[in-house]
């Protein structure tokens, strides 16, 4: 992110689970920072502004927009007002309602250019109850969506589980996104530091602490409606290919694709190439040479609805570079 860059925090989670209760431990923490507050509400009347702590901070609401594009067509208006008044706050905490998955307030720092300029997408960080998300995730596809979507995890009210339910409901947790930080909490107290700033929907930073990350297959066997696979391929990736590749993947299964991420070396080119999209919009940039002695290989990762591996695999891998 660039010193010119605003850092944004998309805070969701399923109704109840501790959202604004987190939001006001942010807002009455003695931090020395200043935020903007992005309140998206269903339904005509705002409630959620009414529980945020009187704290000395900006707040908007945007009414009555959940799950369609009036959602990114209020947050873009709202951020270039915002960013008229450049330096009076230090980043940006957008809650979204509890029903809906934050794909639209997500995709809003993907498709449109002057915010992108403006701001960074720091985290999506999603609140989750312990106690009722087994239940949720059976009724609810909201509820897995937004796990899916998540950097990273506040598993809260851990005082209403034992140690054995808390242990279940983080294994189903990391079925539907294994590669989300997981925080536990009761009534969202978690240090302000584990969910502002975090860089964590930079994949370079992600990687820089777990090399790892998007190593391997998918880790699990389960009937969840959203999961996860993973791939990785040892030749140089010919760009053409895989934009061709990954521009028809997104246009005809992106509504079934919630996260994609991947770390691509491609031919001919010593730096790695950072990919992410969030259902159709995609975006990415290139992160730094490939170390000397590290391995050219290259990763993807496909959290999302319906997923078919052997195509995914078979897809990934023809854009590898001919041998």
């Amino acid at each position: 992110m660039s010193d010119s860059q605003i850092p944004v925090t998309v805070l969701t989670g399923y109704l109840g689970a501790g959202k604004t209760t987190l939001l006001n431990r942010i807002l009455s923490e003695n931090h020395g920072r200043k935020f903007a507050v992005v309140i998206n509400e269903f339904g005509e009347l705002g409630v959620d502004n009414d529980l945020v702590v009187d704290a000395d901070e900006e707040v908007f609401e945007m009414n009555n927009g959940c799950i369609c594009c009036t959602v990114r067509g209020d947050l873009i208006r709202i951020i270039g007002g915002l960013m008229k008044r450049k330096g009076k706050f230090d980043g940006i905490i957008v809650e979204t309602t509890g029903l809906a998955d934050p794909a639209p307030v997500a995709q809003t720092f993907f498709v449109d250019d002057d915010v992108k300029r403006a701001t960074k997408l720091d985290a999506i960080v999603t609140v989750v109850d312990a106690k009722h998300l087994p239940a949720r995730l059976k009724d609810s596809s909201e509820a897995q969506e937004q796990i899916a979507f998540a950097d990273i995890i506040v598993l809260n009210k851990m005082d209403l589980v034992s140690p054995a339910e808390a242990d279940e409901v983080e294994a189903l947790i990391k079925q539907i996104n294994p590669y989300a930080e997981i925080r536990r909490s009761t009534k969202s107290d978690v240090p302000l530091d584990a969910v502002i700033g975090r860089d964590a929907f930079n994949l370079a930073r992600i990687l820089e602490k777990e090399p790892e990350f998007l190593s391997g297959e998918d880790h699990h066997e389960h009937d969840s409606e959203v999961n996860s696979v993973s791939f990785e391929v040892s030749k140089p990736v010919d760009a053409e290919k895989f934009n061709a590749w990954i521009s028809q993947l997104l246009q005809t299964k992106g509504q079934d694709l919630l996260r994609t991420k991947g770390i691509l070396h491609y031919a001919g080119d010593k730096r790695r190439f950072a990919f992410q999209a969030v259902h159709m919009i995609a975006d990415g940039d290139y992160i730094g040479e490939v170390k000397e002695g590290d391995p050219r290989r290259s990763k993807i990762v496909f959290i999302g609805r319906d997923l078919n591996r052997p195509q995914l695999r078979r897809g990934f891998e023809a854009c590898q570079v001919d041998a």
